[in-house]
Formats: C-alpha cells, structure tokens, sequence
C-alpha cells in the first residue's frame, strides 16, 4: 500500500508540474483536469489507506451468547499482513454432524454486516473446482479484506459482500481447504446433506443467527454445488433453521462440456482479442463448420425456443460429448480466466492461476493461527478428488434427469425469491454464450427458455465509490430467473468488476428493483 501510496503521491504531482507547463493551452489544461478526476476516482476505488484509517476499534453488529463462541472470535487488529481493523469475525473447524464420533469437519469464516439495518439476511459463499478454496473468494473477490493479483498488501474492499449481510465463506467439501476427514460422496446431493449438517453445528453456536433469510451464492463449479444445496434445503425444510430465499452462480457449470466449451468457441475467438494467424484461423472455422458449431446459435437459439434443443452433429449419436476432433481447443498462451489480460502476468498471494509470489498466504503458521486453521499444507485446489472413487455422479443442474420432470436448477427457481445467473464475457473457461444455449433449452414456470431477447447494453452501473458510470454489460428476467452478462470481466466476476457484481448482489437481497443501478 505504501508504493501505491508513493505512486499516487508522484502522479500528483507530476500532474501538477504538467499543470503548470500547460497553463497557456486549453486542451493540455482540459487534458490535465480529466487526469485528476480519473486519479481522484482511482484513489477512491482503492478505499481508504491504512493511515486514514480511525484508530478507534471497529465494533460488530453482532455478538454472540454462546461461550463457546469466544473460541473462533478473529481480532480484527491481528491479521497478518493487514495494516487495519478489519473488524471482528469468528473461524474455525466445525463437524458436519453432532456425532461425537464424527471426523469430518469444514473450515469457515464469518464476517458479520458492517450495516445494523442488514442483519436478517446470510449470504453464504462457495467457491467451486471441485475442490477449490472458498478462501479464494473471501481475499480476491467479494471479503471485506482484498488481497488481489499484483496488489503489494492488502487493502479494504469498498465492495465487500458484507455490506449487504453477513457473510459465510465455508470450504467445502470435505478435503477442500483446511476442512478434515476422508472424502465420501458420490454426488451433490450428499455434498447438500453435508453442508445442511455443518450448518445445524453452527447455529448451535452462532443461535442468534436462526432464522435468518439465506442466500447461497458461489462462482464456476457451484454450478453444480449451489443448485444442489438449494434443491436438498428445499426439499428437506425442516433440517435447517434458515429460511432459503435465492441463489446466485457465476460463471456456473451448467450443462455439457460440449455446449459450455466447445460450440461458442468459434464466436469467442473471433473477437480479435487473440492474436492468431489466418491459418490457424481457418483451421478452426474449418472445425467448427463439419462439427455443426458455426451456425448452432443463428439456428436452434430463438426467443421464444421452437422446442428442445439438438445436440450438434460433432456430437457421436449416444454421446453427450464432442468426438475428438470437434474438441476445439484454443491454446491457452494467455490467461484463460480473463482473455484480455496481457504480459507481464501478475503475481497472486494464493498462487492462483501462476505460483510468482514467496508464499501462499494461508500457509503461513501466523496466519493459520490468526484463524483458528490446523497447521496443514493448505492449497487453493484440493489435489486430490472430493468425491469418493468415481467423481461426482450428480446431473448438472439446468438438465432434466432421467425420469424428472424438471431440472434442478428449475425447480429452484420456481421455490425461490430471485435466482441470478451471471457471466463474465471474457471468460475462457466457460464461455458466456454456452450459458445462452443452457437457458434456451431449460424448462422453468411452465416455459421453456426466455420468450424474449436479452437487449443488448441493458446493464448498467452507476457507483460513485468505483467512480464508474455507464454500461456494463447485457441483462434480462423472466420468471424468477434473472440472467446477466458482465463486459470487461473473466471467470471471477467479483474480482474483475466488482463493482457490477455487487450491484447484482444486491438486486438479488432485493435492496434494489433492478440488477442496473443508478
């Protein structure tokens, strides 16, 4: 923080010694003025710095009854690294069952709302993997503390998620993070039925927060997760003292590989962001027009849709996945989590997507020790699988399962509040129109698909903390669904634009009519 502070000190200046050169030139002088403003924004963005912090020691808008409780109390004033008052929260291991016998447990951490007015309402958090840390999410995305790639320390996150409601980061499943025991599930519904018995261990203790309202949000693989748990919770009412109201997945596993991956391949890299040669180019257009990609979207993507949607023909008859030569894979010689990013890579505290740093934050015993973790060689995604012997056998969540009527992510819809979806447009990993397909061939409130076209340009953000205004993406709702792309953002949209995915958050509480604000 202090080189950034340094940095800005000396653009300031500078700015100011321009200032003066220029002062007989009313463009240079026009010039200089948008310069600061931009500087003045930039600055605000950043949030407060460790020297204007108040010295007056933050207080919680919650407490907690429970002695045992005092047990995962975290002192906001003795985070490692952290050169302010986070504030209190509460951390540790809980077990997934009140089984005095039992061995698994997750790791979480709770942050309780920095505003008194949002108390009644529990945002849990997953990150996805399978396998990856939630503690990924709490330091890069959507925490109260950011510690970002290419950030020298860490800073206060002016769109910490916490604002909103309090906050849950749970590592799960078991043998993700620093969570305990031996992996046993074979698919999301038992992963559902674990997650709901870590919560009745927490309510025990954490008891003024039953009966909260819910909402379970999470990015990538959570597409999988989220839907899941949400479904258990709401078929199984009365194993939970919550009250589940709505979801959030970004950038969700949704679908087959072949409709997330491979047919928008062609439309992706032909966005010249990718600096490819006319060759390879036409190889891949090639590809894409024996395996049935090139016009899939101009043919079977209609508001409303004619019907079910096909698979392709680079799709083997019984298969649900594309035969070898249809697998159009781009080489990744660039970050595949956000295409636009250019050299030189920046370094990332967690070691995430590339290991330049001198440590992994959450490995350090100090830092393990601040938060109540076990002394464990902690790694942001699990190296070995979650799942007992044979992966996970779940369905994804927008397809109907053998012998259902509805998806799982349909019903939810139909059970809940609001369910966003949400998609960063520069996202390689899971390409944004492939979540397009998905919607279209989803059956939900008695419909299929969305009826009409997502407009163009219809999201829009107005922050004056980001000092950002105008349009920043594409979104449309239709029965409970609410769907949003995100411009200028990759695979983690909290962390790419947070600024927009907190305006999405908090259309999702219902603190505002409308994903845009402003």
């Amino acid at each position: 923080m202090a080189r950034l502070e340094s940095l800005l000190v000396f653009l300031s200046s500078f700015l100011s010694f321009v200032w003066a050169l220029g002062g007989a030139i009313p463009e240079m002088e026009e010039a200089m003025q948008i310069q600061r403003e931009q500087l003045a924004r930039f600055s605000s963005f950043l949030g407060p710095t460790a020297q204007s912090q108040s010295h007056t020691k933050r207080q919680s808008t919650m407490t907690f009854s429970n002695p045992a409780a005092e047990a995962f109390l975290v002192d906001g004033t003795t985070i490692p690294d952290v050169n302010f008052d986070a504030g209190p929260s509460w951390a540790g291991l809980l077990p997934i069952s009140g089984d005095p016998d039992e061995t698994r447990k997750l790791f979480f951490w709770f942050w309780p709302t920095t505003n008194a007015s949002n108390t009644k309402d529990l945002i849990f958090w997953t990150n996805g993997g399978p396998g990856c840390s939630s503690l990924e999410g709490f330091l890069q995305e959507n925490g109260p503390i950011s510690w970002s790639w290419g950030q020298a320390e860490p800073t206060p996150n002016p769109f910490a998620w916490n604002q909103l409601a309090h906050m849950i980061w749970v590592e799960q499943p078991v043998g993700t993070g620093f969570s305990q025991g031996t992996p046993n599930i074979t698919n999301d519904d038992e992963l559902a039925a674990q997650l709901v018995g870590f919560f009745g261990q927490f309510l025990e203790i954490f008891h003024e927060l039953k009966g909260n309202d819910l909402w379970l949000t999470g990015e990538s693989y959570a597409g999988f997760y989220v839907p899941r748990i949400a479904n258990f919770i709401y078929e199984n009412p009365d194993l939970l003292d919550l009250s589940l109201q709505g979801i959030y997945i970004a950038d969700p596993s949704l679908t087959y590989g072949v409709v997330q991956e491979d047919i928008p391949a062609l439309r992706f890299a032909n966005q010249n962001v990718f600096p490819f040669n006319s060759s390879f180019m036409a190889q891949l257009q090639a590809a894409s027009d024996a395996c049935g990609y090139t016009d899939y979207l101009d043919q079977f993507i209609t508001y409303p849709p004619a019907g079910p949607i096909p698979f392709p023909v680079g799709v083997p008859e019984g298969s649900t996945s594309a035969s070898a030569q249809c697998r159009l894979s781009l080489n990744p010689v660039f970050n595949i989590y956000r295409v636009t990013d250019t050299f030189p890579n920046l370094w990332s505290v967690l070691g995430f997507p590339r290991s330049t740093q001198e440590f992994i934050y959450f490995n350090r015993t100090d830092v393990q020790d601040a938060i109540h973790a076990p002394h464990i060689n902690w790694e942001i995604c699990a190296s070995k699988s979650v799942y007992a012997a044979g992966g996970d056998k779940s369905v994804a969540s927008m397809l109907t399962a053998a012998g259902a009527n509805i998806s799982t992510l349909g019903n939810v819809i139909e059970k809940s509040v609001r369910t966003v979806v949400a998609h960063g447009l520069a996202d390689m990993i899971l390409i944004a129109e492939g979540t397009r397909i998905a919607i279209q061939n989803m059956t939900w409130g008695g419909l299929q698909g969305f009826q009409t076209p997502i407009e163009p340009e219809s999201f829009v953000v107005d922050s004056p903390v980001a000092g950002v205004q105008g349009v920043y993406g594409n979104t449309h709702t239709e029965r409970g669904l609410t769907y949003i792309e995100f411009y200028y953002s990759g695979h983690m949209t909290p962390q790419f634009v947070p600024w927009a995915a907190f305006s999405a958050i908090s259309f999702l509480l219902g603190k505002q009519d409308s994903p845009s604000s402003g």
